[in-house]
């Protein structure tokens, strides 16, 4: 599949000075990661710590999308900060949370939820509001 037909679109705003959101649209895979990645570090470099992930315009993420995530949440938590995924679509929240990466990374309905795990610096439990509502097994 040609890139052409699945371009990978990333808004960069700033709701905050160390807060830096962004909009994803399109496919995150193979194809688009690296331009991802690009954008997270150039964000990193000026300075922001936390990101706020918005996922509702990505119709399918394969793993190189995944680890790109994992990769500035770990880089992240260095400093510290923190990575929040926002209102992922039906296919990339399954492959979230059947890789485990939804119970690491926080998965928050809105904007305004991620940016209260922001200012309460506390990761919600699994299960508890704003999350994957899903109990441990």
């Amino acid at each position: 599949m040609p890139i052409a037909q699945n371009p990978l679109s990333v808004e960069v705003t700033l709701p905050r000075e160390d807060v830096a959101l962004l909009t994803v649209q399109g496919y995150l895979d193979v194809d688009t990661a690296t331009e991802f990645q690009h954008h997270l570090a150039n964000q990193l470099h000026h300075g922001r710590r936390h990101f706020l992930l918005d996922l509702s315009a990505v119709p399918f993420m394969d793993s190189s999308g995944m680890n790109i995530i994992l990769r500035v949440y770990q880089e992240v938590r260095e400093i510290p900060g923190s990575v929040h995924i926002i209102d992922p679509t039906p296919a990339v929240r399954r492959i979230l949370d059947l890789t485990g990466v939804s119970i690491t990374v926080p998965v928050s309905k809105s904007v305004d939820d991620a940016l209260a795990l922001v200012d309460g610096g506390a990761v919600p439990e699994p299960g508890a509001a704003g999350t994957s509502g899903q109990e441990e097994a």
